[in-house]
């Protein structure tokens, strides 16, 4: 019998997602989600570096993070991607896409475009929901990280996770 290895889909993680979790000192929250699979793009970190070089985003936050490498045909589709979106953005779609991943982004048009390419794409507020469902937050927990990242600049479509439902 042939054995094949496993190939876990990467979770492409952009900089508004990072973003949040780190301004709220919750990064941890993502990897007791999904463990190692969670990822990003050299373009997203770079994005990351800006803002932490700024003085917007804790430094070290993200730095064991693991940063994807493209390929040439991922790099291609990220270049034909819309110029609306940003270099990080493009290039976890380009990923997520090629690699039958799943794009965690905050960023609108980048979720219309991936739900339109047939992928499976989620942000913040997904999130939160799920660490609700899955025990690793209590309702109220998630409620109070949400009002947090608000508070530091996050534009939420609601107020409270279960209000996505």
């Amino acid at each position: 019998m042939e054995t094949r290895p496993i190939v876990i889909a990467p979770i492409l993680l952009d900089n508004t997602v990072l973003s949040n979790f780190a301004l709220v000192g919750r990064s941890d929250l993502l990897w007791k989600l999904w463990g190692n699979e969670i990822c990003t793009t050299q373009a997203v970190k770079r994005e990351y570096k800006i803002g932490s070089d700024a003085g917007v985003v804790p430094p070290s936050a993200w730095d064991t993070l693991a940063q994807v490498i493209l390929s040439d045909d991922e790099q291609q589709f990220a270049a034909d991607l819309s110029l609306r979106l940003g270099q990080g953005e493009r290039t976890c779609l380009a990923v997520a896409h090629l690699r039958n991943g799943l794009l965690v982004t905050d960023d609108r048009n980048a979720r219309v475009l991936a739900r339109r390419l047939g992928d499976v794409v989620t942000g913040t507020i997904g999130i939160l929901v799920r660490l609700v469902r899955d025990e690793h937050l209590t309702q109220g927990a998630a409620d109070e990280l949400l009002g947090a990242m608000i508070e530091a600049g996050f534009r939420s479509p609601v107020l409270r996770p279960a209000e996505a439902l």
